[in-house]
């Protein structure tokens, strides 16, 4: 799958509420990021100790990234309500004080997977095709407007199905990994679910036109191949691993 910025289509009048939506659910229903063959190897618990460290040690690359990518979209905003709401999504990932929050669970997902968090957070492994794919979504959501930025977030209806898929393909088959690790994946199965049912209920009142449909749309789209692309990167990433 491409990065390259969403083509957007501009005909015909707006799609019911009820279309609109069931063609949201549609993108990542068909082209989330669970279909690509090195999620499909790690749910079915056949990858190597070094690609799953391959593909913790990248992926952190996009998740220290999130709340950045959140703040530009707070930014956005002109209603403080909004962006009290949206601050939340921010502090799940950095925490309210230092040792709390996503990036510091994955941290330690990373300890339980042997890697010291001194390595992960150097970024000195990180593959080039995994800091395009995520340089690409930070300024999507920089470059962007606020319904394509929240548009692009609403990977997140996926969320809490592949994350309840990893926890159970890691306690079968990776479980050299502590279980503690897996307290990442726990937590976003309720945050995912809300984040998207907040994100999608802003998306269907700002979209009143086809042509904004068409780009909220666009923008999902967008954000599924920026996943795929991150884990094509990893997924073509050096056999072997750093000692």
């Amino acid at each position: 799958m491409s990065t390259a910025a969403p083509t957007v289509t501009r005909t015909g009048g707006p799609w019911s509420p009820g279309e609109f939506t069931d063609r949201l659910r549609a993108v990542p229903a068909e082209r989330y990021h669970d279909r690509h063959p090195f999620n499909v190897r790690m749910h079915e618990g056949t990858l190597e100790p070094g690609e799953l460290r391959r593909w913790i040690i990248n992926r952190f690359h996009y998740q220290r990234h999130i709340p950045v990518k959140d703040a530009l979209i707070l930014a956005k905003f002109d209603d403080s309500a909004l962006r009290r709401s949206w601050l939340r999504r921010i502090q799940d990932h950095d925490g309210l004080v230092e040792g709390e929050g996503g990036i510091e669970r994955w941290l330690r997902l990373g300890e339980a997977a042997g890697i010291d968090r001194a390595r992960l957070r150097s970024g000195t492994e990180v593959l080039p095709g995994v800091r395009l794919a995520v340089d690409g979504y930070v300024n999507f959501c920089r470059l962007g407007s606020p319904l394509e930025a929240v548009a692009a977030s609403l990977t997140e209806l996926a969320a809490p199905g592949i994350m309840r898929t990893r926890i159970k393909a890691f306690e079968l088959h990776y479980r050299w990994i502590e279980a503690d690790g897996l307290r990442y994946f726990r937590d976003r199965i309720g945050q995912g679910g809300r984040d998207s049912e907040e994100a999608l209920a802003l998306v269907i009142a700002w979209a009143t036109t086809r042509r904004e449909q068409e780009a909220a749309v666009a923008a999902l789209r967008f954000k599924c191949d920026v996943l795929w692309s991150l884990l094509d990167a990893i997924d073509q990433g050096p056999a072997g691993e750093r000692p």
